[in-house]
């Protein structure tokens, strides 16, 4: 599955998904575009958009997109680490038009 990572995200995602083709949006050279733009290119070549972002898809029109948007509840790195499960679980699950939240693990 090709997944894209969005800026505000740490890299070490990549590690995460050894299964998956995962590039960073600072690979792609898309670094500091705006979300529609973004998601709009996104969606020409990736399944999936990761992001911290919990706004975008009240800002932007997820629905009908051809890219499923998952979204962490935090970036930092620590709790990424722990979300690994989950992740792959909504990987599974997500489909295009879809948003999925991650939810901060328990301690």
């Amino acid at each position: 599955m090709r997944i894209l990572i969005d800026e505000s995200l740490p890299s070490y995602l990549k590690k995460m998904m050894a299964d998956h083709e995962a590039v960073t949006v600072q690979e792609a050279g898309w670094a500091g575009l705006k979300n529609g733009e973004l998601l709009s290119r996104a969606e020409l070549s990736y399944r999936v958009f990761l992001t911290a972002d919990k706004n975008l898809r009240y800002q932007q029109n997820i629905e009908g997109r051809q890219l499923g948007l998952i979204v962490f509840p935090t970036n930092k790195l620590s709790v990424v680490k722990k979300l690994s499960d989950q992740l792959k679980t909504a990987l599974a699950e997500v489909r295009d038009g879809q948003c999925v939240e991650l939810t901060l693990p328990d301690t």
